[in-house]
């Protein structure tokens, strides 16, 4: 008897869970909150925490192949819980969390299309990768800032979010110009997002770039921008 393939007992035991928890009323103002027509099992993140955490001791990949199979067939379900729990398994084997995995990565940005995923993609996973392997996912993301799709440039510029003293700061600031023109408000979010984390590292280097392009920069990228660096003068 050929044995079940790990994804699919992963997703066999997700479903199995999830069903168990669903609650249909919860569901509707979940899905009204998040402006989706993508169907809600209605369960609450702190009861889907039990399930995450028997990801790594039952559903370990012993490859990355498996990891990549168990995360497409978990992003695969219909619920957003499922591709949630997709986006927690992602981040639980650093080992695979690599430039190998990018592409995986850039899929899911692109079907996504929405914040409480595509943030998540950006920070931790190729965030993560961007860290790890920072010249060869760097040629990757220089392409990415210039791509048609705005949550794969919001995704490079996020992408440092997480790496404070250690960021590229020639590249973060870079990013953030080559994105300064646009409207779209979670462009210019994400580029005040992303200098606000680096402020708590390098506040005089925020602080001079953005009042040398303040004329270029939209007032909400300034507002976050300096939003750290403000309230510790207060303080």
């Amino acid at each position: 008897m050929t044995p079940i393939a790990l994804d699919k007992r992963l997703s066999q035991f997700v479903i199995h869970e999830y069903e168990a928890l669903a609650d249909p009323v919860n569901a509707v103002p979940m899905a009204a909150y998040m402006k989706t027509e993508m169907p809600f099992y209605g369960i609450p993140k702190p009861l889907r925490v039990p399930t995450y955490r028997r990801f790594k001791k039952e559903f370990a990949p012993a490859n990355i192949a498996e990891y990549q199979d168990c995360i497409s067939t978990l992003w695969g379900l219909s619920h957003r819980e499922e591709k949630y729990a997709a986006l927690e398994y992602a981040q639980m084997f650093d080992q695979y969390i690599t430039s190998e995995s990018l592409p995986l990565y850039e899929r899911m940005v692109r079907e996504g299309q929405w914040w409480d995923f595509v943030d998540t993609l950006a920070i931790a996973l190729v965030g993560r990768v961007l860290y790890k392997e920072r010249a060869k996912t760097k040629k990757v993301l220089d392409k990415w800032i210039r791509d048609d799709d705005m949550w794969i440039r919001r995704t490079a510029i996020l992408a440092q979010n997480r790496h404070k003293a250690e960021a590229d700061e020639q590249m973060l600031f870079g990013y953030c110009l080559k994105c300064a023109h646009e409207k779209e408000f979670f462009i210019r979010k994400a580029i005040g997002w992303a200098l606000r984390e680096y402020s708590y590292a390098a506040p005089m280097a925020v602080k001079r770039f953005v009042k040398e392009n303040e004329n270029v920069l939209s007032p909400l990228s300034v507002k976050e921008g300096v939003k750290q660096i403000n309230r510790a003068k207060t303080k």
